[in-house]
């Protein structure tokens, strides 16, 4: 059995929080700046509460931060775990251009 780090357990979360299209959308709308949850919710064609699902997910993924005024809930965007999802996907990209490199070198000296 393989035996997941923490490390592992935030990149499933992290990619878990960006595999849905309105959360992308809301980390989209934050990086603009902070919003109420009623101002994220206006753009999309779903409730409230649904939007407020969407904000646990990235809540929990440490993608974004809450903090309650009053009765309004502010949202906050934080990057940084975004950070370790770039490098993991880094890694593969670097991986895949190698491979690729290799297959263009095979093909030529094929061609000579």
């Amino acid at each position: 059995m393989v035996e997941q780090t923490s490390d592992d357990l935030n990149l499933d979360a992290i990619f878990q929080a960006l595999a849905h299209p309105i959360r992308r959308e809301l980390l989209e709308q934050l990086a603009g700046g902070p919003e109420s949850v009623s101002e994220l919710a206006d753009p999309h064609d779903v409730s409230l509460a649904a939007v407020s699902k969407h904000l646990q997910v990235l809540k929990d993924a440490g993608l974004i931060e809450v903090e309650k005024d009053g009765r309004v809930r502010r949202c906050h965007l934080n990057a940084a775990p975004l950070s370790a999802a770039f490098g993991w996907l880094t890694r593969y990209r670097v991986f895949w251009e190698d491979r690729f490199d290799a297959l263009a070198n095979h093909l030529e000296e094929e061609d000579q």
